[in-house]
């Protein structure tokens, strides 16, 4: 299920996580002290900044499902007395969020951060304050240009960026991962896709211009002089470009596409209908669902497409309902999902607990009851019920299931789960979320600073047991070109495909 705080994570501003399946973090070098724009906010004293610093630390390690997962015991405490000496005056609060982020973002789980400083970013734009105006995409140890939103012309999309104020765009990468919590290089650099220019603004406070070098396909190099926007700038930059795919993440879309061929892009697995009461009532998802797979079996469909490319994910009270109507066993998303107990969980959750007293069936209660019974410290199991199967008849042709990088949280379990049980074949991208992840977010706050600190208390393991940090490797991969035609040649092949007929591809 989601729970109100991890509906609130950002990462990035289009992710929604699931309390049972996370975002992940890339390696980067330790955090080291870097200007940080200053806000309108007080100041903390020195002693307050490090008192919330050694209460970050003591709760990371208490709540944390497992902190050292990915980091070293002996290198999170040599990085904590560094970090600690840096702190000798009074700090600006956005300079403590980075730096405990910073700090945090090193254990490489995604699950664990602070997001004030995204936030503050947040009012920078709304406030008209300018920043980096062109979006990447990443491609092993290369960085190509997606997005020119800065007027000028002799940028191109596609082209690759070499260098920014001459550093070496690798040492960029290293540098502006270190903001983010990630548990891979790759999903670090998926999620850079949007929050590039945060991450520059974090680094280098405002600047008014940045000197890029870049390079055309053909080879031919350049350098030119790049001036930061406004959000209206850039808005207005972006409409003189001719458009390229953008698929609507809220879309639920249901249809033949041709003899036999059905197509669904079911949208999150959660409520978006306008005048919602609540994000988990999932009754016009139902319908919705059910009116889509009746339609399938009515057309004579033998083969679908499911496209959760940009999903954000959800929750799997509505991702079961789909599932089921083509699964032929019993199914869960996890083959272990266990959490470790600890004070800051039971109160997190004892908060969700009390927005709803009446609800005596919700998985808060479950939390709450388990955590009875279990003493601080503890790692316990946390038995999820299986989903069963929709009643016959069900769908029973050819299921493909089309992810990216872009295919986020409970989007990557269904992912999974399909691909586990044989539901389904999975085609695409790989995705960057992870499918076996510590997840199942909580907060807790700093007692100065205000800072919420969000940690995860659970691991969860995808169904085949597969404990690999990685996400879910498609079983046919379609690759997806840097910058993205409005024709959609992915899903022109992921529809030959499940067609059963030679690919055809739009120039």
């Amino acid at each position: 299920m989601i729970t109100p705080s991890i509906r609130a994570l950002r990462q990035p501003r289009w992710f929604v996580a699931t309390w049972f399946v996370a975002a992940a973090c890339a390696p980067h070098a330790p955090p080291a002290s870097a200007p940080v724009p200053a806000v309108a906010k007080p100041a903390l004293s020195p002693e307050e900044a490090r008192a919330d610093f050694a209460q970050l630390y003591t709760a990371l390690q208490q709540a944390h499902y497992d902190l050292y997962a990915r980091a070293p015991r002996r290198d999170y405490d040599a990085l904590y007395a560094a970090v600690r000496a840096e702190i000798t005056g009074p700090e600006p609060a956005l300079e403590v969020a980075a730096r405990f982020q910073r700090f945090v973002a090193f254990g490489k789980v995604a699950h664990a951060r602070i997001d004030a400083a995204y936030d503050a970013f947040d009012h920078h734009v709304a406030g008209g304050g300018t920043v980096f105006p062109l979006r990447i995409r990443v491609v092993g140890d290369r960085v190509f240009i997606t997005e020119n939103r800065s007027g000028l012309p002799a940028i191109e999309r596609g082209d690759e960026l070499v260098a920014i104020d001459g550093q070496a765009i690798e040492r960029w990468l290293v540098r502006t991962a270190r903001n983010q919590s990630a548990d891979t290089p790759y999903l670090a650099h998926a999620l850079m896709e949007r929050d590039f220019a945060m991450l520059l603004w974090l680094e280098l406070g405002r600047v008014d211009r940045f000197v890029i070098s870049a390079r055309r396909a053909d080879g031919a190099a350049f350098d030119t002089t790049v001036p930061a926007r406004s959000d209206a700038e850039m808005k207005a930059a972006a409409r003189t470009q001719p458009p390229v795919l953008a698929l609507d993440r809220n879309a639920r879309i249901a249809h033949m596409v041709g003899a036999g061929v059905g197509y669904l892009r079911p949208g999150p697995f959660y409520n978006v209908d306008p005048g919602a009461t609540s994000e988990y009532d999932n009754t016009a998802f139902r319908r919705f669902i059910d009116s889509a797979f009746e339609g399938f079996l009515a057309a004579g469909a033998v083969a679908l497409v499911i496209d959760l490319r940009d999903n954000p994910g959800g929750d799997s009270s509505f991702s079961d309902l789909m599932v089921g109507w083509f699964a032929d066993r019993p199914f869960s998303f996890e083959s272990s999902f266990r959490i470790r107990v600890s004070a800051q969980a039971i109160a997190s959750n004892r908060k969700r607990v009390e927005l709803a007293p009446d609800d005596a069936h919700s998985v808060s209660r479950r939390f709450a009851a388990l955590y009875a019974e279990a003493r601080l410290g503890d790692t316990v199991a946390f038995a999820v019920p299986a989903a069963t199967p929709h009643p016959a008849p069900r769908f029973t042709g050819k299921v493909h299931v089309l992810v990216n990088r872009r295919s986020y949280s409970n989007t990557v379990a269904v992912a999974a789960l399909v691909q586990d049980y044989g539901f389904a074949t999975v085609i695409g991208e790989e995705t960057a979320d992870l499918a076996t992840t510590y997840g199942a977010m909580e907060t807790f706050t700093l007692s100065h600073s205000g800072l919420e600190v969000g940690f995860p208390k659970a691991h969860i393991v995808r169904p085949n047991g597969d404990l690999a940090p990685r996400g879910v490797v498609p079983d046919v991969v379609i690759a997806t070109s840097v910058v993205e035609s409005i024709d959609d040649p992915v899903l022109q092949q992921a529809l030959a495909l499940a067609a059963n007929r030679p690919t055809v591809v739009s120039p």
